[in-house]
């Protein structure tokens, strides 16, 4: 198949997606596909008008990529991708958006409010609200926005007004909520529509205080247990949980959904991911390779449910 793969793009993870466009394409050309790489930019959209292919892998992540905004233009395009399509791919990157769903299918999640940055905001009284509705330690950070870039861990109220221009800096919507203690947990999620299955449950233990943005993507920075210590019943809900949320919110052929596994064994999710990372140092390949796939193998899996699919 002739194959356009886009990276890089303009978010606050694009070394992530440039690492990640590196492998796949590597593995495409691997797989005897031919490959067109393309460093996206909303600047250079003719790149992508101009295409004259069979198929897109999208190895983008953050906004213009994980969004939704990228699979709009490609179905006005009629231009097949991998992937989940533009309601999914929207709903998943906005958390708040995604806990109605998530809630509404009777999956766990942390206590949360959004707040919103506009003319009229008066911070002060944005702050005190939050100080009167949360108390320490809780989490602020970005609605739309992936890989813990622009989160804050609150440990002490003082932090509320820094944490809050963090955040707003990356989105102009910013979620506050609970700090849930416990076990980071990740499941991939992969298949065709309505036959999707969980890939083994990771366990992941972050070399720094939390699973932040080094620790994801920096070697060594954390460390992948395969599979996760949790008991057979649990690993059983996280599983069919994971499914769950990839299925309510429209996903297609893969995802990867987090989790915190609390001290009382629920799992709390955190998120879907529908353009979960693909580096060297990536859940998702780490779970495929603990099935026996290869990274060439879950690649072209990937390629032939988008195939199917479309």
């Amino acid at each position: 198949m002739k194959i356009a793969v886009l990276y890089g793009g303009v978010s606050g993870e694009r070394e992530v997606s440039l690492s990640s466009g590196k492998g796949i394409i590597a593995a495409l050309e691997k797989n005897n596909h031919q490959v067109i790489g393309i460093d996206f930019n909303p600047d250079r959209m003719q790149e992508i008008i101009e295409l004259d292919v069979d198929l897109v892998f999208i190895g983008l992540h953050g906004k213009f990529g994980e969004d939704g905004r990228i699979q709009g233009l490609l179905d006005m395009l009629n231009i097949p991708y991998v992937g989940s399509d533009v309601l999914s791919s929207a709903l998943a990157m906005d958390k708040q958006q995604a806990k109605r769903v998530f809630k509404t299918n009777g999956i766990p999640i942390a206590k949360s409010s959004i707040y919103y940055e506009t003319k009229q905001m008066n911070k002060q009284h944005v702050v005190a609200q939050i100080k009167g509705a949360f108390t320490p330690p809780f989490v602020i950070k970005p609605n739309r926005e992936g890989s813990t870039l622009g989160l804050t861990i609150i440990e002490n109220q003082d932090q509320v007004p820094d944490a809050l221009d963090n955040a707003f800096a990356s989105d102009d919507v910013v979620l506050v909520e609970e700090f849930i203690k416990g076990k980071e947990l990740t499941v991939p999620v992969l298949g065709a529509l309505g036959e999707e299955r969980a890939l083994p449950v990771i366990e992941i233990i972050p070399k720094n205080d939390f699973y932040d943005y080094e620790s994801k993507y920096a070697e060594g920075g954390s460390e992948h247990i395969i599979p996760a210590r949790i008991d057979d019943e649990t690993t059983k809900r996280v599983q069919e949980y994971a499914v769950l949320a990839h299925q309510s919110l429209g996903c297609e052929t893969y995802s990867r959904v987090d989790f915190i596994l609390t001290d009382d064994h629920v799992p709390m999710i955190l998120e879907v991911n529908t353009l979960p990372g693909m580096t060297p140092t990536s859940l998702f390949p780490d779970a495929a390779q603990a099935t026996g796939m290869s990274y060439e193998q879950m690649i072209e899996t990937f390629v032939q449910l988008s195939k199917k699919e479309g």
